[in-house]
């Protein structure tokens, strides 16, 4: 696999030129079929789209005119949030059949701009065709009459698209390649065993987005979102939230950060059927799971430290060692089927959670490093 550096950033092959040259065939034949009998005006949204407006225009079977626009809403491998239009129409669509050419859609931001540029135009039709579409990011309701290839939320660059500027001229499109450097790992631990504070210190030591499905839970609750009022719903009735529930929160946060160097795991997958998801969904990705970290301990020690955590708390839950107990039993039920399936799998690693909080941490280091090393 040939990998390319831009910048600071590997990329590998996604979609060759053969692809392209098929996926721009296709498209202008759609718009052909629809708006044979017109002379459209074909609107490319530059900088991105100057090589897909040139081949589209010459795959085009029929009389067209073509017009650009330049707007801005990327810097680095970041959507801005924010759309500059730099140059506008300079000639009249009244009463034409406008087709607006745009390389990705992916928040939606450009395409909002667009909308709203062409709203008094009178045109007779206005179509968007894009390229590309990341419906994962998408956050807007306008219509997309042509979609050349939907893509997950990965950056690309290559056919127009850039990363600060560069890559534009090749001729086939690359996507960020994680491989490399990403590290996803899952942290298991009973109560008490110190998992908070361990995906503290290591999120930040090796740059991964910690994702606890406590935290997840709590935020989508309090902001009230859809997935936090269904979660509601059924906490309120007295029943278990439904797994594909937890796991709808999980993937929007993986998608939030499509460039992070790697996740860290926390209180999920905590079922067989939670870890096969997981897998599956990573795999949508092109990611995996790496490795996971068990922190082990004595009951007897946990119990101890629960006990005194709860002394401070007040939690009426961590003083009742009869209760603490009923939690170990069930996380041991739920848990020792992860155990073999993740051994199954090689990626499982036992650290000793017994010790100071600074040489607890040198131990999952140490297994973190063995896990990258692989």
């Amino acid at each position: 696999m040939e990998l390319i550096k831009i910048h600071d950033k590997t990329f590998e092959p996604y979609i060759s030129a053969q692809q392209l040259e098929e996926i721009n065939a296709r498209m202008a034949a759609e718009v052909y079929q629809d708006l044979g009998e017109s002379r459209p005006v074909f609107v490319a949204v530059l900088n991105g789209s100057f090589m897909f407006a040139a081949d589209f225009v010459r795959h085009y079977k029929g009389e067209c005119e073509i017009s650009f626009v330049k707007m801005s809403s990327y810097e680095g491998t970041q959507s801005t949030g924010k759309v500059h239009e730099l140059i506008g129409l300079s000639s009249s669509v009244e009463g034409r059949d406008v087709v607006i050419l745009e390389d990705i859609v992916d928040t939606g931001n450009t395409l909002e701009e667009i909308y709203r540029i062409f709203k008094d135009k009178k045109v007779k039709s206005f179509r968007i065709a894009t390229l590309f579409f990341k419906p994962d990011a998408y956050k807007k309701d306008f219509k997309i009459d042509y979609v050349g290839k939907p893509i997950p939320n990965r950056f690309i660059v290559g056919y127009g698209l850039d990363f600060d500027e560069v890559g534009r001229n090749l001729p086939q499109v690359y996507q960020l390649n994680t491989s490399i450097t990403m590290t996803n790992l899952v942290l298991f631990g009973k109560p008490g065993a110190g998992k908070g504070t361990q995906a503290a210190f290591l999120k930040d030591k090796y740059n991964l987005v910690h994702i606890s499905t406590g935290d997840i839970f709590r935020f989508n609750i309090k902001n009230e979102t859809k997935l936090g009022k269904l979660a509601q719903s059924y906490i309120e009735k007295g029943d278990l939230v439904p797994d594909e529930v937890t796991i709808q929160m999980l993937q929007e946060e993986v998608e939030k950060n499509p460039n992070a160097e790697g996740f860290l795991f926390d209180g999920f997958p905590r079922t067989i059927a939670q870890a096969e998801a997981l897998d599956a969904f990573l795999s949508s990705k092109g990611m995996r799971i790496h490795g996971t970290l068990a922190l082990e301990a004595d009951d007897e020690v946990l119990i101890k430290r629960i006990v005194e955590r709860g002394k401070v708390s007040g939690r009426a839950d961590d003083q009742d060692e009869e209760k603490i107990k009923n939690r170990f039993v069930e996380y041991n039920e739920k848990t020792a089927p992860l155990i073999a399936y993740y051994k199954a799998q090689g990626k499982y690693h036992a650290v000793d959670g017994i010790g100071t909080v600074e040489e607890i941490t040198v131990r999952l280091s140490k297994a973190i490093d063995q896990i990258k090393a692989e």
